[in-house]
């Protein structure tokens, strides 16, 4: 029993989040304690101002303790959860702003996987015979138009019938996913099928509370791209296919992450040269996209004077510990 404990008060509905802060703010942490005493105040205010009944905060960890029960090594269902509220976004967008000429993030939600093979360029990275084939032909450039080699480029996508490969019972190996290495002039590309809209998984508690929103469960179609390479900002990001009944999921998304317009394209067929140049069939899908990445130092400089402005408009005395705001007590 630690004996350095702060005595306990007798506990009211007043004196009970100063006690639980109290009491949890012995690590030594900074960082640590801070977030402790963040979010109990957070969720006590919250119970606080909803007069959370006893009965809905049960159901909540019911909830949670199924969101757990579901989750296998190819299914996440806390990252669907925390997608759907819009956390996985923010989160993101704070740790990782852009530079007005970088391209935006996305988030890597819960199909990843990290036995996707390597491939070089020109290879196909799909097994789908009934998908409609695309090529894919991208860059990866600085925020001053510089090819940047040697990136590692984890991509992936649903088949043609919507799903990832990890949600057939049958799978035996890794399809419709790859790493490629961007080449001496920034460049990549591969074969894919055409990405379609699909559902997302609805058979769980994260479904469930889509259909008690009366949200729809439908994803508009995409295409995964993840990037890293040492001294550079580790990307997330996806392209969305524009089409006719895209408006209406960024209506209603199902996964708070497609509002970004930059990250809209618009395929093509590819033409006559292209096709001899890549060894594809003429008029198959083509999507052509530049990506631009930024350097780690870059991120932090602006991630530092986000916080800091931040910060300061909420009247908060605070410093930054490896980018991250602790109170400033000193």
């Amino acid at each position: 029993m630690d004996t350095n404990a702060p005595p306990l008060l007798d506990l009211t509905i007043d004196n009970i989040t100063p006690n639980a802060v109290r009491i949890n703010s012995q690590s030594g942490d900074a960082r640590l304690t801070y977030l402790m005493a963040r979010l109990t105040t957070h969720l006590h205010d919250f119970a606080r101002e909803t007069r959370l009944s006893t009965d809905e905060w049960m159901a909540a960890l019911h909830f949670l303790t199924d969101c757990g029960q579901i989750c296998s090594d190819v299914r996440q269902e806390f990252i669907l959860f925390s997608d759907i509220l819009g956390l996985s976004l923010l989160v993101d967008a704070i740790n990782h702003p852009k530079p007005p000429s970088c391209t935006e993030g996305s988030v890597l939600g819960p199909f990843h996987t990290h036995d996707a093979p390597n491939l070089s360029n020109g290879s196909s990275m799909t097994s789908d015979p009934d998908g409609e084939p695309l090529l894919v032909v991208c860059s990866v450039k600085d925020s001053e138009g510089n090819p940047v080699p040697g990136v590692k480029v984890d991509i992936w996508e649903t088949d043609s019938t919507g799903h990832y490969d990890v949600q057939h019972a049958d799978r035996e190996g890794p399809s419709e996913r790859c790493v490629m290495t961007s080449d001496s002039e920034g460049g990549f590309w591969f074969k894919a099928v055409k990405p379609v809209s699909y559902p997302i998984p609805n058979d769980g508690p994260v479904g469930k509370l889509l259909g008690l929103l009366n949200r729809h469960c439908w994803r508009p179609a995409h295409l995964h791209f993840m990037f890293e390479k040492q001294g550079w900002d580790h990307l997330i990001t996806y392209v969305v296919l524009l089409s006719t009944g895209l408006i209406l999921f960024l209506q209603n998304l199902t996964v708070l992450q497609c509002v970004k317009k930059s990250l809209v394209v618009d395929l093509a067929k590819v033409d006559g040269p292209t096709a001899r140049k890549h060894g594809v069939e003429e008029g198959i899908w083509f999507l052509q996209r530049d990506f631009v990445f930024a350097s780690i130092s870059d991120i932090d400089e602006l991630r530092d004077r986000n916080a800091t402005e931040e910060l300061a408009k909420l009247g908060l005395s605070m410093k930054l510990i490896d980018h991250l705001p602790v109170p400033d007590l000193d």
